[in-house]
């Protein structure tokens, strides 16, 4: 059932004279009409996700001095309140685009200031209930082919929306009047109602072409071993025709269907790309970020490598053929999926000129491919890694590391867990926490995870997995010097695994701690050893960056919690790292560092990045009391050094990316915020207006 309202206001055309061509070339825009300066037509500014702006109104002599031009509540969009608003708005011709609220609305506002032009939702009922990707979303996608423009975005029911761009109204001559059901024609039966499949990404539009992924619920505890089957598939932006379907799992004499061992393709679900794709429109194809198949942390059931689980595969754009793969993770079971935008580069190395990829992941890698080809810029190599005692377990023999320039390998954040990871603050808190990490397993990266035991270990602890490195806020990139900017945070996952109950599981594990017999639906608990409590509550995952593992209270790990690294991909080599956001509350305000002078620690979280001419711009992922009203600061960088360049304080956290975009010789910054008790809210921040 479909209901919407629509109204439409006079809105200004935006006007720049700022050259956009440095990024024009890798997709700016969603047709042929392309996009004029300074707007941000596509979630990733273009369909590179390069997340750049090549504005400059608002620079390091200014930052600070920015104040709210507008702002966007989102508590009435739904029926109840959404405190997880991860939005990238949309700006093309004077009007901003997003998803709010918990039905997922589509709204259309006024650039200059945040009024409300139109609305659109969806009442999904039970289908929209049952699903396992709720909540607004992370956006949505804008098309024009000069003449007409359309809003496209995925509602929480896995139903794919056309709109009428200037009214909000559905498209008539699309899908079935505006409404294409994606649970229908993927090749596999699904349940209308409660087939577990949906999305948060948004759909990736190029050439007339819209390419949709699928998303599932988490997959740490699965159901069983057998689930939906995350197929990609493109779509007729003007019809809602299938175009093609890509099979992510392999079916009978298709090409990797050998990988998967024992008939487990048959079964085996998930190996969805619930990550934003990339496109590169001159060259016809579009990069699946995949994840992994049916259990994040065992895999006994589906034996063999598992094409193409947790693989870059590049597909034709206009066939769905597939033209090249690289598995990043055989058969995973570190929940290492591929979580975000790769990201496409023109690079130079050693004076030849390269269409590259790069590709940030939870286990801190940079990997960066020749997109045309797939081979690597830089080696990986494939090494030995150790195998588990999990009975039923199939191993990986060996796993593909990336190396840089230098030969080293190619991390821009501390991986696996080692005894050099723990918090050392003091000697004694070194001491304490080598005490609690003792009943647990650590060990590099593609450590194996253990079955739980109340004898020990407990788990295997591991950073980069569900809690760690970079997520599905990705990266940004500057193409005029071919620098990559990435977040990524140190929140250790204490993975151990236990027998489920058989009447209700045929998985042999799933990911739970032996001493309560409680299963983690996100991989990251709170599995203390006994005596070990800390003198105060534990901070919860994200909470200072150390997950429920601590010592006093503080996060097992060292710090920082959170980090920004700045990488040279014409160089293939790390620039600089630093610590983002100020120390948390909890940490600054722990009776056991009362005295010490502790540098900023930085805060874990989930954080994208925003880089313009010449700042690196990011939120806070915490909000703390550091000297200012209990918020958080909405920070700026140089991008050379990665020095402060200013802030400005925003009433909760970042929660979605940043964007920017000129509007009537206007700059704005916009970023979503929310988190904890605070609803959802979109801030639009500017310079002050000269007054006459």
């Amino acid at each position: 059932m479909r209901s919407y309202g629509s109204r439409r206001l006079a809105v200004a055309v935006c006007a720049s004279l700022l050259s956009w061509a440095t990024v024009a070339t890798l997709g700016q825009g969603g047709g042929p009409g392309g996009a004029r300066p300074g707007e941000w037509p596509v979630y990733g500014a273009d369909n590179a996700n390069t997340r750049y702006s090549p504005l400059d109104q608002i620079n390091a002599s200014n930052f600070s001095k920015l104040e709210i031009a507008w702002r966007f509540k989102t508590e009435s969009f739904g029926p109840r309140p959404e405190f997880m608003f991860e939005s990238t708005p949309l700006m093309v011709g004077g009007v901003v685009y997003t998803t709010a609220g918990t039905r997922r609305a589509a709204v259309a506002l006024d650039a200059a200031t945040g009024e409300i032009l139109w609305t659109h939702s969806e009442q999904e009922g039970e289908r929209g209930g049952q699903a396992p990707r709720q909540l607004s979303g992370r956006g949505l996608s804008y098309w024009t082919d000069g003449k007409e423009a359309r809003i496209i975005y995925v509602t929480p029911g896995y139903r794919m929306i056309a709109l009428d761009a200037k009214t909000g109204i559905p498209v008539a001559s699309f899908g079935d009047k505006g409404v294409v059901d994606l649970k229908q024609n993927l090749d596999q039966v699904i349940d209308p109602v409660t087939g577990e499949i949906g999305l948060h990404s948004t759909p990736a539009i190029a050439n007339d072409v819209i390419v949709v992924g699928a998303a599932h619920r988490s997959g740490g505890v699965p159901r069983g071993k057998s689930n939906v089957k995350g197929y990609v598939r493109g779509f007729d932006v003007r019809t809602g025709r299938r175009l093609w379907i890509f099979h992510t799992i392999p079916r009978p004499g298709e090409f990797g269907n050998d990988s998967w061992l024992n008939d487990s393709w048959s079964y085996t679900g998930n190996t969805g790309v619930w990550a934003q794709i990339s496109i590169d429109p001159q060259l016809n194809l579009a990069y699946l970020p995949v994840e992994t198949p049916t259990g994040d942390y065992y895999g006994g059931h589906r034996p063999g490598a598992g094409l193409f689980g947790e693989s870059i595969l590049a597909v034709d754009l206009k066939t769905g053929v597939r033209k090249w793969h690289y598995q990043l993770v055989h058969h995973g079971i570190w929940d290492h999926d591929i979580p975000c935008a790769p990201i496409l580069a023109d690079i130079v190395v050693n004076g030849r000129t390269i269409k590259a990829l790069a590709q940030p992941t939870k286990q801190a890698f940079m990997y960066v491919f020749d997109r045309e080809t797939g081979k690597p810029v830089w080696p990986i190599e494939e090494r030995p890694v150790p195998a588990g005692d999990v009975p039923g377990e199939w191993y990986a023999p060996t796993q593909p590391f990336p190396l840089d320039a230098n030969g080293k390998i190619f991390a821009y954040d501390r991986q696996g867990f080692l005894e050099d990871d723990v918090v050392d603050f003091t000697p004694e808190i070194k001491a304490e926490g080598l005490k609690v990490i003792s009943r647990y397993k650590i060990g590099p990266v593609f450590t194996p995870i253990v079955v739980s035991k109340a004898e020990g270990p407990l788990a295997t602890i591991v950073l980069g997995s569900n809690g760690g490195g970079t997520v599905w806020a990705g990266g940004s990139y500057d193409p005029d010097t071919h620098v990559l900017y990435v977040y990524s945070r140190r929140s250790p996952s204490p993975l151990g695994l236990v027998k489920p109950d058989p009447a209700k599981n045929d998985m042999n594990f799933i990911q739970g701690s032996a001493l309560t017999g409680a299963r983690s639906t996100a991989g990251a608990g709170s599995i203390l050893p006994p005596g070990s409590a800390p003198a105060r509550p534990a901070p919860a995952a994200g909470e200072g960056g150390g997950g429920g593992l601590n010592v006093r209270g503080l996060p097992i790990v060292k710090p920082p919690y959170g980090s920004i690294s700045a990488i040279d991909l014409n160089k293939g080599l790390l620039l600089w790292t630093i610590a983002h956001g100020d120390t948390p509350d909890n940490i600054r305000n722990n009776p056991a560092l009362k005295g010490l002078d502790i540098p900023r620690t930085g805060q874990a979280g989930i954080i994208g990045t925003l880089s313009t001419k010449s700042l690196l711009i990011a939120g806070e992922a915490q909000i703390t009391t550091n000297g200012h009203p209990r918020g958080a600061l909405l920070r700026a960088y140089d991008k050379a050094t990665g020095k402060d360049a200013g802030s400005v304080f925003m009433p909760a956290q970042q929660s979605g990316s940043p964007m920017t975009y000129l509007h009537n010789g206007r700059q704005y910054l916009v970023v979503a915020i929310g988190g904890g008790n605070y609803p959802g809210e979109l801030l639009a921040f500017a310079l002050p207006q000269t007054q006459p």
